[in-house]
């Protein structure tokens, strides 16, 4: 059972762990290269969220159902032959932003609907907490049981299926992921704004090391980090807290371009010096 917190103690826990969760996941998307899919897809959530708010219902469980109606909706269309997957993830896009705004619009909500999209961290309760924490262990346990399977797949689809493997269950299983890492952290970033927590630390890690297993130390830590420093920043500046942590994030982006760069102009000098030293 979860010991008693203040309102900031638990938001602080759900943006540790939602911090952790986007960038382990984030690896994922920017591996398999699923960022305009997640960025549609956070905000095809945002029907399911309103129309559970409309019903009374709860409004993760709302988006999760969005979010599994939508998939299966740009799988289809993702197999038409003229068209494909991004042309799905662009439907899904507008299709379910527009869908949210239709139906707020036609029930308004006593609630804050912009709560939906960029997020309330600071009305965060103990069951938002515990479906991030047990989407996090879930996410951990995939990793190790199937890191190499998905790694395989996401760089060489055709070589995983020569090799006898079916390319569709990773997919799946990433698929998967993806939707109940934007459901979880919709409290913490909103439909709009999730998108920057998985895809920026994830990005910013790649910039800096190469193996995608020092991504999933990196990646989690630039999100909990963006979590962290995006809330204390709300806190004291008055800020909007969905809208401090995508800042944030983005800037450590910013920041791991930068050393990624000044790396990649040092390589060839230092690789220069060391066959002029070798010269005779």
């Amino acid at each position: 059972m979860m010991p008693q917190l203040d309102f900031f103690a638990l938001a602080m826990l759900e943006v540790v762990l939602a911090g952790a969760l986007a960038g382990i996941v984030g690896v994922l998307v920017v591996l398999r290269e699923r960022a305009f899919f997640t960025m549609s897809l956070t905000h095809a959530t945002f029907p399911g969220a309103v129309a559970a708010a409309m019903l009374g219902g709860s409004v993760p469980i709302g988006a999760a159902v969005a979010a599994v109606a939508l998939i299966a909706v740009a799988v289809g269309i993702g197999r038409i032959r003229s068209q494909g997957p991004a042309v799905a993830s662009g439907v899904m896009l507008t299709a379910g932003f527009a869908l949210g705004a239709l139906l707020q619009s036609l029930a308004p909500l006593a609630i804050d609907v912009e709560s939906f999209l960029v997020g309330q961290v600071l009305a965060v309760t103990g069951a938002d907490v515990g479906l991030t924490a047990v989407l996090l262990v879930a996410a951990a346990a995939v990793w190790a049981l199937a890191g190499r399977h998905l790694v395989f797949s996401s760089a060489d689809e055709a070589g995983y299926r020569r090799a006898g493997m079916r390319p569709w269950i990773p997919e799946t299983v990433s698929l998967a992921l993806i939707a109940g890492t934007v459901v979880a952290i919709m409290p913490v970033v909103g439909a709009i704004l999730g998108v920057a927590l998985i895809v920026a630390p994830a990005a910013a890690a790649r910039l800096v090391v190469r193996d995608w297993r020092w991504m999933l130390v990196l990646a989690p830590a630039i999100g909990i980090t963006s979590g962290v420093v995006g809330l204390l920043a709300s806190r004291w500046l008055d800020l909007a807290a969905g809208g401090a942590i995508a800042l944030v994030a983005a800037l450590l982006y910013g920041a791991a371009w930068l050393v990624g760069s000044a790396r990649d102009r040092a390589r060839p000098t230092a690789v220069r010096a060391t066959i002029e030293a070798r010269t005779p």
